[in-house]
């Protein structure tokens, strides 16, 4: 870390959301250069934290200082006056718009006002910051053509292009696999020896304090462990810090399914001809299949097929023994299938809605009797489906938007929960979430097999795919390319098949 005095100083932020309290009197101090982890559960303020810093959200008490004088930030716009941006865990992007139109946003007509430059001057700028970081991304591309990986991208290199003094990145390498987030994590470390300020808020314990300079722990909206050096921490030190207590990083002992277990799920020849080439997958009662790969082998392309969101070009799928001709959602849950989709924000939830509206969506007809809506009925089911799943705070009236990442994805998973699938399909289910409330999804996941639902699952994290998994289906370029079980359920041999000759060049360390 360069040594420089404090940069900005947060003392005594303040936060309530209705009756909730984000943040209890909060103090921060950053350094200039520095690289600052923000760690915590899920609902512990972290978020909230950098969006008080950065203009996006208002603190109801409390100061914030920069170079020594006090702001006040009513818009991010304003932050930005000063040199402080954020590059938020739910991307802002407009899908329709190309990579440098969306880099650009918001900065056209100059500084002062001038008349916005060219075409050809502004791509040159996007694609000149492209190559000084090795992003690889198409300045021309239109952003809701590329996978979510690539649109991560877009939201750093705005950030890069802005050229700010402090930039919070809240879970920049959720959505990265290992090379692009061992890139990114490489930029970070760039960008403070130059000067810039990071905070960096995570839930991958190991890469904070691969990268980060100090770290500040938060628990229920407090600092409970302030600016520690990071070299003096430990993955377990954060989670004691984090949970109060000493917790075991381990994952839940699972049942193997019973031995007549009849198959839930069968897939053949699978193909949407482009990204799915050939996925064969078979997933039983009680049995959680993971589905690795890399990012881009078509594993998510092949989990909407499969739940009939996008239509197959060829391929056999059978939901428990029955062949099933997939051609809109609504006939897969009525066949008993359920998706945890990889993007809660784009599709899983209406963020503006209360938890109530979001997780009685899709059983409408459970609580309607004649075509009238049954208010009582639908407030009662979900309180006990918050409740069970740990939804802080469960109160169905609150609007998701206003929950932690952690606790958004809790109510998805209530979405699917109040009328129990035959086959769950959850697609990186523990994204953006802190470890707390992923081992809670972990045991979930676990006991939802133990009670016969087969689960395909699909993760970017090998420990996760393996910890959790009994059966490990490999696909790479579309197709998938071995199915593992029982000794084969390794590490090596996931990396292996996903990889495949230049797994020995790549290392063990990137996720399949």
């Amino acid at each position: 870390m360069n040594e420089a005095a404090t940069f900005v100083e947060a003392r005594g932020l303040v936060k309530r959301y209705g009756g909730a309290q984000a943040l209890k009197g909060v103090d921060l101090s950053l350094s200039a250069g520095e690289v600052h982890g923000l760690v915590g559960e899920n609902g512990a303020g972290k978020s909230t934290l950098g969006k008080c810093l950065s203009g996006v959200v208002h603190p109801d008490e409390g100061e914030i200082k920069v170079d020594g004088v006090a702001v006040d930030y009513g818009v991010p716009r304003d932050a930005l006056a000063d040199g402080i941006t954020i590059v938020e865990q739910e991307l802002s992007l407009v899908p329709a718009m190309s990579v440098t139109d969306n880099v650009l946003l918001g900065r056209r007509g100059g500084e002062n006002g001038a008349r916005r430059r060219g075409r050809r001057a502004e791509r040159a700028e996007v694609q000149a910051l492209n190559e000084e970081f090795s992003l690889e991304l198409d300045p021309d591309a239109t952003v809701e053509d590329l996978p979510v990986a690539e649109q991560q991208k877009v939201e750093i290199l705005r950030a890069l292009s802005r050229r700010a003094r402090l930039i919070v990145m809240d879970e920049p390498t959720a959505r990265l696999a290992g090379e692009e987030a061992e890139n990114l994590l490489g930029i970070i470390r760039l960008l403070a020896e130059r000067g810039t300020t990071i905070v960096y808020v995570s839930h991958f314990l190991a890469e904070v304090l691969r990268v980060c300079d100090r770290v500040t722990v938060m628990r229920n909206g407090e600092v409970v462990k302030a600016g520690a050096p990071a070299a003096q921490e430990s993955p377990s030190s954060l989670v004691t810090a984090m949970l109060g207590h000493a917790a075991a990083l381990s994952f839940p002992e699972k049942r193997p399914p019973e031995t007549a277990a009849p198959t839930v799920l069968s897939v053949r020849g699978l193909r949407d001809g482009q990204l799915v080439s050939g996925v064969d997958v078979e997933v039983r009662a009680g049995e959680i299949v993971g589905l690795g790969g890399l990012v881009g082998s078509g594993r998510s392309e092949a989990a909407r097929l499969i739940f009939g969101a996008e239509r197959p070009s060829a391929g056999e799928i059978e939901i428990e023994g029955r062949p099933a001709k997939l051609s809109s959602v609504r006939q897969a849950v009525r066949r008993g299938v359920a998706y945890i989709p990889e993007s809660r924000k784009d599709q899983g939830l209406f963020l503006e809605l209360s938890g109530q509206e979001n997780t009685t969506l899709a059983h409408l007809s459970r609580v309607t009797r004649m075509g009238v809506l049954s208010r009582g009925r639908e407030r009662r089911e979900t309180a006990t489906t918050l409740e069970r799943l740990r939804v802080t705070p469960a109160d169905p009236d609150m609007r998701v938007g206003a929950l932690s990442g952690g606790n958004q994805q809790k109510v998805l998973f209530g979405k699917w929960l109040w009328q129990a699938p035959r086959l769950l399909i959850a697609d990186e289910p523990t994204r953006g979430v802190d470890v707390g409330a992923k081992f809670g999804i972990y045991e979930l996941l676990v006991e939802l097999a133990g009670n016969g639902m087969g689960i395909l699952l699909i993760s970017s994290e090998i420990d996760e795919l393996i910890g959790l998994s009994h059966r490990v289906v490999v696909m790479a370029r579309g197709r998938t390319v071995a199915d593992l079980g029982g000794e084969d359920v390794r590490e090596d041999r996931v990396l292996h098949a996903a990889f495949g000759s230049d797994v020995e060049s790549r290392g063990a360390g990137a996720p399949a």
